[in-house]
Order: C-alpha cells, then sequence, then structure tokens
C-alpha cells in the first residue's frame, strides 16, 4: 500500500485545488496586485490547502510513521497560516506559532539530548528560518511548487539508496502534491500557493531533512544543499537588507528571481531557469550524499551562486539606470 501514497497524494491534491477554485471559497480569498507583486490579475491565493490536504491524505497510508511531533506542528502551521492568507494575522503571531513548531521538532526529534543544548537551538531557529524563506521565495508562477517537486523528489531518492522505502514514499508523497499543484500553477498561474502552502513546505524542508538525518540517510549538509536555490536567494537577500537597515518584516521585491523578472524575463523563462539550476544541485548532491563533508562541491556551488548574483546585481544596476533616463 505504501507504494500508492504518491499517486493518492498527486490525486487529492488535483482533485481539492479544481474544486477550491470551482468554489466561493475560492474566489472570496485572492490575491489582489499591488507595487510589490509580481502578477497583474486577481488570482485565488489559498492552493496550498489542496496541496497540504494532499500530503496529508496520502501519509494517511503510512500511518504507522506519522509521529506527533510531526504532525502537530505542521497541522498548526497550516491552521494558522490559513487564517493569515484570510485575515492577515500579526507578525509577532504568525512567528511566535513559527517558532514553537520548531521547538516541538527539534524536541521531538531528541536532538537537545543526542546534539547538546547550542547545537538544537541553532537548529531550531534555522528550521524558523526555513519556514519563513519558502514563504518569500513564493512569488512567480511555478518557483515554490518547482522546488518542492525537485527538492523533495531528491529526499526520496536518497532515502530509497539508504533503503528506507517508507521514509521514502513519505517525501515522494510531497512531491507528487507538488507536481499536481504545478498543473494549475505553471505556466499561467490559475492559482497561487499561499502562506497555507509555503509555510508548511518550508517546515517540512526542515523537518523531513533533519528526520533523515537522524535516521542516517544523509549527512546534514545534504538538505541544504538540495534547497540552497531557495536558501541562498532569499539569506542573502535578508542579510543585505539588514545591513542597510530596512525592515526585514517588510514586503519587498529585492529577491533575485523578483529582480529576474522585473529585468524581462518572465515568469516562464525564469522558473525553466531554477528549475535546471535545482535539478543541477539535486544530482550533485545525490552524487556526493556519502561524503560526511564534500568540500570541493560545496565550494564550487558557492563560487556558481557568487558568480550569478554579482552578474545579476551588475545588470539590475544598469537596468535601473536606463529606467531612469
Amino acid at each position: 500500500m505504501i507504494h500508492y501514497s504518491p499517486l493518492v497524494a498527486f490525486l487529492v491534491t488535483l482533485a481539492s485545488i479544481a474544486a477550491i477554485l470551482s468554489s466561493r471559497f475560492g474566489k472570496k480569498f485572492q490575491d489582489i496586485p499591488n507595487e510589490r507583486s509580481l502578477h497583474t490579475a486577481p488570482t485565488p491565493r489559498i492552493g496550498g490547502v489542496g496541496l497540504m490536504a494532499g500530503v496529508l491524505g496520502s501519509w494517511m497510508i503510512l500511518n504507522s510513521l506519522l509521529s506527533w511531533w510531526l504532525l502537530l506542528p505542521l497541522l498548526g502551521l497550516i491552521a494558522v497560516s490559513l487564517l493569515d492568507d484570510i485575515r492577515n494575522l500579526p507578525v509577532r503571531l504568525r512567528l511566535l506559532v513559527q517558532l514553537v513548531a520548531a521547538a516541538i521538532l527539534v524536541a521531538g526529534l531528541g536532538l537537545f539530548e543526542r546534539e547538546g543544548t547550542l547545537v538544537a537551538l541553532a537548529v531550531l531557529l534555522f528550521t524558523a528560518w526555513l519556514t519563513n524563506l519558502y514563504n518569500f521565495m513564493d512569488g512567480s508562477n511555478g518557483l515554490a511548487g518547482g522546488m518542492a517537486l525537485f527538492g523533495f523528489s531528491s529526499y526520496g531518492i536518497a532515502a530509497l539508496l539508504a533503503n528506507n522505502e517508507p521514509f521514502a514514499m513519505m517525501n515522494f508523497a510531497i512531491s507528487a502534491a507538488a507536481l499536481a499543484f504545478l498543473y494549475f500553477n505553471f505556466p499561467s498561474a490559475k492559482i497561487f500557493m499561499g502562506d497555507a502552502g509555503s509555510i508548511p513546505l518550508g517546515f517540512l524542508v526542515a523537518a523531513m531533512g533533519l528526520w533523515g538525518w537522524q535516521q542516517g540517510c544523509w549527512p546534514m549538509w545534504f538538505p541544504l544543499l538540495v534547497f540552497s536555490p531557495f536558501i541562498v536567494d532569499a539569506s542573502v537577500t535578508l542579510i543585505r537588507r539588514a545591513l542597510r537597515g530596512a525592515k526585514i518584516t517588510e514586503a519587498h521585491r529585492e529577491h533575485y528571481y523578483q529582480r529576474a523578472i522585473q529585468m524581462g524575463w518572465g515568469h516562464r523563462k525564469l522558473a525553466l531557469a531554477e528549475y535546471a539550476l535545482m535539478a543541477s544541485v539535486a544530482a550533485s548532491a545525490l552524487l556526493c550524499r556519502e561524503q560526511t563533508l564534500p568540500w570541493l562541491l560545496l565550494l564550487i556551488w558557492a563560487g556558481i551562486y557568487a558568480v550569478v548574483m554579482t552578474v545579476l546585481d551588475r545588470n539590475w544596476i544598469q537596468f535601473n539606470n536606463r529606467e531612469r533616463k
């Protein structure tokens, strides 16, 4: 039965989003374009509800694997994030819930006992950051869904190579749900993921990455490299904004993917370029997954990211200079 979980995830997500799009619920809660948006037409923004329904529905087949420290914080994040999509909750409340979710995960995995307080606290904070950064990177058609497809597929392949088939199916279920979501979100977007999808997905990046590490499926660096297309863009952008005194909680259009769209790349071209990057990063991580710390691989990717960001920065400056003339 466990082999059917990805198919269940795909079909439940497909049916759920189709139902949302045809319902008054979907039409009522739309993302209205503003000066920070990359889209031009009002679009339903609760597609993440269907995606998470697919993940949770498929996981019912794997109920013997599910743990309270994974399901409890995940359900809490889905509920609070959906409320945020509907009512725009205060930032402090959302952040508190995300920190509590991260704390439950870290405690449930036993990291305080196994790795010590300092390591556990560092992982807790990084989990909260991963939860947020996935939301920050959900701003272009096909981007967040594509990262979930490539990222969790990589988790699943690595788990299979480690002979942990049930855990692999859990990850393949997430990637299958993401694939179904992409049917409605790329190349043109009939629906957006919204916080109800992006926040739980960010949490699952950390949760499944840590769980796989604890089970010996991969070394600690593996999830960081697999999801580095999102981690690098979001982290560098946040650091740069913080250094110049900008409000890091304020919505903006300064991520590299956002600037590429503004310079005329278009959603489709950007997504395909990002997919090529995601696939390349994932393939290299899988090839080197048995190494404790592949310094050369990490240095190569650090250099690639540095070059790409430098080129985009220069093009952005030239673009702004032309716009001022």
